[in-house]
């Protein structure tokens, strides 16, 4: 069945596509929950003019994502921490304090884009990714020194 899918699904696809999937995957998730719609002769032409609307947003869009990334790799911290006398901190850094510390830089993200390789507990040098989309994905440089 073709679907056009009207929001982002993560592993199937993004909005604004028209995507081949199982029937039963378009009548018992995607059309229920109205995430997408069917693609039918009668409606195909609607849709492939909203199809290139979406498409120009997006490209928009992704001028504005490469610029974002940009700023992100070129930004670098220093975090004062307290720490236990082995070098390790009392707290691991959470995917919010990074939110935070791109929110005072002017840069609005959500935690679920923050990524740790591993969870940062004690002191040094990290690299966290900033995931911005499937293919930008910014590393953050994030060092880690005692108060």
């Amino acid at each position: 069945m073709k679907i056009y899918l009207l929001k982002d699904i993560e592993k199937v696809g993004f909005a604004g596509e028209i995507l081949k999937v199982k029937d039963g995957y378009a009548k018992n998730f995607l059309l229920p929950r109205g995430l997408g719609v069917e693609v039918t002769p009668a409606n195909e032409a609607v849709l492939s003019k909203h199809i290139t609307e979406v498409e120009n947003r997006k490209k928009a869009l992704e001028s504005k994502t490469s610029m974002l990334a940009e700023k992100i790799g070129n930004l670098k911290f220093t975090l004062k921490r307290k720490m236990h006398d082995d070098g390790k901190l009392y707290g691991a850094l959470s995917p919010q304090e990074i939110v935070d510390l791109l929110t005072n830089e002017g840069i609005k993200i959500s935690k679920s884009q923050v990524i740790f390789d591993k969870s940062i507990k004690e002191r040094g040098s990290y690299e966290v990714v900033i995931k911005l989309s499937n293919n930008l994905k910014p590393t953050l440089n994030i060092k880690i020194v005692a108060e």
